[in-house]
């Protein structure tokens, strides 16, 4: 989870991005898809881009890769 590689909590997910708990919980469990509002807020708080937290999480591994890869250069 994007939240987790930022080294923050889910509660300071939520004081930051000032969304409730139980919306953050439900997000991460997969049962409720994000609001726009909520993808900005959150790409926000963890300093990404809000297309990344839209990806397949099958994606954001090979992206890692790739980053790896390009960085042995």
């Amino acid at each position: 989870m994007a939240r987790q590689l930022k080294g923050m909590s889910q509660e300071g997910v939520v004081i930051e991005a000032e969304l409730d708990r139980s919306y953050i919980s439900s997000l991460e469990r997969c049962l409720n898809s994000p609001t726009l509002d909520g993808v900005d807020r959150l790409a926000k708080v963890l300093d990404l881009e809000p297309h990344w937290l839209m990806m397949p999480l099958e994606e954001h591994h090979a992206d890692d890769s790739e980053t790896a890869d390009s960085n042995s250069d």
